[in-house]
């Protein structure tokens, strides 16, 4: 649960109630709708898979594979919930960054599920401790925060809005909010470490 999307000023061209109309579509297997979320959201996740993997090709694959796991894993997704948009770069950030431990081996401490006697138990135990301890982590971390603070990072995490939007939402001058925000990451990053918190 990294807070990249506020860095991103992440902003969907459409509202949530399209974006619970284009799962609704998704969920019933319509490859127009997959089309409709690839405008919507591919720019944004290359953008991001990019900035992360440093490489045009790979970020190309990435994106495709992205697209194609969250085709398949949509059923699941419950839009009460959240919004598809930060579930999907979610999903292209964590391809990206699986990529990149692959190639430089830093999963050399992984378990190996191929010697394992039931691998199914274990194949995604270890990725959902650590989000779920990342997710306490971030919920004490965002409760440590003064109001106005917690108010512009929910404000770009949740709603996706930009720093222009926020100050306009909040009745403040953009300065005062974009000094909001840098305060805000900066009090996070020193709770949750610098590797949590983009700069």
């Amino acid at each position: 649960m990294m807070l990249l999307p506020l860095i991103l000023a992440l902003r969907a061209e459409e509202g949530t109630d399209s974006d619970a109309a284009l799962i609704r579509r998704l969920q019933r297997r319509d490859p127009n709708a997959l089309a409709e979320l690839y405008d919507r959201y591919g720019r944004l996740a290359y953008s991001l898979i990019l900035r992360v993997v440093r490489d045009t090709g790979v970020a190309e694959d990435i994106v495709q594979e992205t697209f194609l796991r969250v085709w398949n894993r949509v059923q699941g997704f419950d839009a009460e919930r959240g919004a598809i948009g930060p579930w999907l770069l979610a999903v292209a950030r964590n391809r990206a960054i699986d990529y990149l431990r692959s190639t430089t081996g830093r999963a050399r401490n992984t378990l190996e599920l191929e010697t394992t006697e039931h691998p199914s138990l274990y194949k995604d135990m270890e990725k959902d401790l650590l989000t779920a301890d990342k997710a306490r982590r971030v919920k004490a971390a965002m409760q440590k925060l003064s109001p106005n603070h917690r108010q512009v990072i929910e404000l770009a995490y949740f709603e996706g809005l930009s720093q222009t939007e926020m100050a306009e939402r909040m009745g403040q001058p953009l300065g005062t909010v974009k000094t909001w925000v840098r305060a805000a990451l900066k009090n996070l990053r020193d709770e949750l470490g610098a590797a949590a918190v983009p700069a």
